[in-house]
Parts: C-alpha cells; structure tokens; sequence
C-alpha cells in the first residue's frame, strides 16, 4: 500500500508539476529577446539620410527604437512618396540584420522598409507579450502613416515565424495593400500541440496569437512562403491559415529549405519582388 501511495503522489506531482512548471517558463521560450551592440548602432548611423533612426512611443510611454530604411532618391532628384513595407521578425531576431543587403540587386528597391525590434530586443525598452506587441504594432503603422513621405495606399506588412501573428493581428486593424508571411501559424495554441501533445496546452498558454480566427475576414492579398523541413513550425500551420484566408493568396513551399535558412533560397526574394511590385502598381 504504501508503495501504490508512492507511486501515486509522484503521479500527481508529475501531473501538476510539468504544466506548472510549462507555464511558468512560457515567455522565455516563446520570446528571446536579443541585444543590439551599440558599435552596430554607430555604424547604422553613419548610413544616414538613407536609413533614419526612428524611436516611436507605444501606447503605455514604453520607447520603441528602429529604423527606416528608405529607397534611393529618383534620378530626377524630385520628392516622392515611397511603398513601405513594415516588418515584424521571429522570437530571436534582432531587426537590424535585414538593413544588411536592402539594396541588393535581388530585392525590391523601390520599397521602403521600417524596422522596429520587439519590447525589450535591441534597444526597445520594456517586456514583450502579445497584448504589447500587438498594441506596438497599431502605434507603428500610425508613425508610418502619418509621415508626408509614405504612400499610405502601398503599405504591405511582411511577418516571419513569431512576426507572422502580429502582421495578421494588424492586418486586421489597419488598411494594408498586402501581406508577406513567412513560416506562419495558424495559431500558437496549434503549434504548442504539436511539440506537447501529452499537456493540456489551449490552457496553459497566455500568448495565444490565433491568426487563424482573423483570415476568413482578411480580403488583403496573401504571399506566404512555407519552409519544406520546418521542425519550428511545420508548413501544414501555414497552409491551414492559407485556406482560411478570405482574399487572394499564393502559397509556396521553398523546397530543401528549414526554419531558420528559407531566406536563402533562390526563389525567396523573387516572390517577395513579385508580390510587392504587384503592390507598388
């Protein structure tokens, strides 16, 4: 008896201590926040006028520190309104890394891009979570959208893996002329199951991103890029937000490419070219 006893309450405590301990630890496997080198930042500076160094104030007082990288000046010389696109990154990403090549032959030159990390990634103070990130993402569209050098009619949001939620959670709330998705979910709840089948997880979670549940009433045109050997977030999350979505979408899988390496593949750049210069029309 007294072993059933044992075996029992080291049941229970299994039982109860894993979930707990699962919520417990949430946030740090779901946010990762990561550093900015203040000698990365001199250097970025130094690009100036065709990267601004922007800090916005979200909707709580929290500094929000990026970038707007913006496209070369016409030949003629003449003021324009640029497309823009907004960009939100994955768990661990520092922004910044993306200003690296924006110029490059293979992506789009035309297009504006504006970089903000993340509540507590690079120099963006306070604490991420959906709530925050979401409520960010409102105060970062209205900072672009009240600019006299933004075409607010071309403003497409691009969002990787983490990103991909608070681009649909935006989409939702603002006028956007498109959306790139890369590495999406259909939600996080879904994702969390597949890696902790056996833990009650549509309760433990706080940060539930639920794309899926705003697609049938997105009308925006989609681009979403799917990774063949995702192990993060397998493609059948994104194809399940595809086939929700209410507006036109494309939907590829970049062949022998992974989570973390899809930006890589040839045809990466070429469908982000091709969605956007169908937007900047």
């Amino acid at each position: 008896m007294e072993l059933i006893a044992t075996v029992l309450k080291i049941g229970a405590a299994i039982v109860v201590g894993v979930p707990l301990v699962v919520y417990l630890v949430q946030d740090g496997l779901l946010f990762m926040p990561q550093p900015l080198e203040p000698a990365r930042r001199e250097m970025l500076a130094r690009r100036a006028p065709l990267i601004e160094e922007v800090r916005i104030a979200a909707a709580d007082g929290t500094q929000l520190h990026g970038w707007l990288a913006k496209p070369k000046a016409p030949a003629s010389g003449e003021a324009a309104r640029f497309p823009l696109v907004i960009y939100f990154g994955g768990n661990a990403e520092e922004v910044s890394w993306m200003l690296d090549g924006l110029h490059d032959s293979e992506r789009p030159r035309e297009w504006a891009w504006l970089l903000v990390n993340y509540r507590g990634y690079g120099f963006s103070a306070g604490r991420p979570s959906e709530t925050a990130l979401v409520s960010d993402a409102l105060r970062i569209y209205d900072f672009a959208a009240t600019r006299a050098d933004v075409d607010t009619a071309r403003i497409v949001v691009f969002g990787r893996s983490l990103g991909s939620g608070v681009a649909v959670q935006l989409a939702a709330a603002r006028p956007l002329a498109g959306a790139i998705l890369v590495s999406p979910y259909d939600s996080m709840v879904h994702v969390a199951q597949h890696h902790y089948p056996i833990l009650p997880v549509s309760l433990l979670l706080r940060h539930r991103f639920d794309s899926i549940a705003h697609a049938p009433g997105l009308e925006l045109p989609l681009l979403c890029l799917a990774a063949e050997h995702d192990h993060v977030v397998p493609s059948v999350h994104a194809s399940h937000l595809v086939q929700a979505w209410k507006g036109p979408r494309r939907f590829s899988v970049l062949p022998g490419t992974g989570h973390n390496n899809i930006s890589g593949h040839p045809e990466y750049w070429r469908e982000v070219g091709a969605f956007l210069a169908e937007r900047g029309r």
